[in-house]
């Protein structure tokens, strides 16, 4: 008879992944010219689900091509990462693959939602995901050196919160130009900038308040970190800002702060304020809501020009 000799057990083998040593998803290709990789993971959290990013990749290409990260909406609460609004569903082609065919790689990460955690986790998350493409540059054929954050309502919120600190962090992605659709931008301002009282700050089921993880008139030092106003500086990147002059959810006072803020400081930001456009453009025509997106892809190319 022989004696077994137990072996300890290999615990590393229980560590979670690395996210820049995993492989990447096989390719699809949706439209000519265009190669998406869907839900390739960017980070791996204690206790919370894999976050993904879809990416859509021009095909035959030479060099790097510069990049768009777009930072989808839902109020912190909701919404797909590859939703650019109900103005959008039926574009033949989509949005992602004008900008592909254009000469842009764009990716479309998840974050986490408020239900899951609150204010800073959604900008964390961001960052992760703008480090992790810096690290796969090359397998991607990008260039994070050219890169432009675009959001549309809370996702505008987030792409702007980044875009204004991103410059403090190393060994991440450059971001070269920021466009926010619809945004909020000053939490604390919202219950002056809503008119008749219709944002009580005391109320914690608002979206904003579930962000912060609780009302935003009791956690004023928190909606002051989640407000990109609070973030501006020298070092803030071009802004090209739209906002509708009939937005209920999101008063267009809020991109007026935002461009306020940057010229006080010495930046020249862009800002349009379309006249009858409420949330997400619901009473722009179709030649305005087109408009917008042209102007933002046209943005995007002066911010990535080499």
């Amino acid at each position: 008879m022989t004696n077994s000799v137990s072996k300890p057990f290999p615990w590393h083998l229980l560590a979670p992944p690395d996210p820049a040593e995993l492989p990447l998803p096989p390719p699809a290709r949706p439209a000519e010219g265009v190669r998406l990789l869907r839900g390739a993971v960017y980070g791996v959290l204690d206790a919370s689900r894999p976050l993904v990013v879809d990416l859509w990749l021009p095909e035959d290409v030479g060099g790097p091509v510069p990049l768009v990260v777009f930072v989808h909406g839902g109020g912190w609460r909701t919404g797909t990462r590859d939703a650019v609004g109900p103005r959008f569903q039926n574009w033949q082609p989509g949005p992602f693959v004008r900008l592909v065919r254009a000469g842009f790689a764009v990716a479309s990460p998840d974050y986490r939602l408020s239900g899951e955690a609150t204010h800073p986790a959604q900008a964390e998350d961001l960052a992760a995901c703008l480090a992790w493409l810096h690290t796969r540059a090359a397998d991607l054929n990008i260039d994070t050196t050219r890169t432009v954050l675009w959001g549309e309502s809370a996702g505008g919120h987030l792409a702007a919160l980044t875009a204004l600190t991103q410059h403090r962090r190393r060994g991440s992605a450059t971001v070269t130009g920021c466009v926010t659709w619809y945004a909020p931008t000053d939490l604390a301002g919202l219950a002056e900038d809503h008119p008749g009282g219709a944002f009580d700050p005391r109320n914690p089921s608002t979206r904003e308040s579930l962000l912060l993880g609780g009302a935003v008139a009791d956690r004023p030092e928190q909606a002051r970190d989640a407000s990109p106003v609070t973030h501006v500086g020298p070092d803030a990147p071009p802004f090209l800002i739209l906002h509708g002059t009939d937005d209920v959810l999101v008063p267009a006072q809020q991109s007026v702060r935002l461009a306020e803020a940057l010229r006080a400081v010495g930046h020249d930001p862009e800002l349009r304020l379309l006249p009858g456009g409420n949330h997400l453009w619901v009473g722009l025509s179709d030649e305005d809501v087109e408009n917008c997106y042209a102007l933002t892809a046209d943005f995007a190319r002066r911010c990535t020009s080499a």
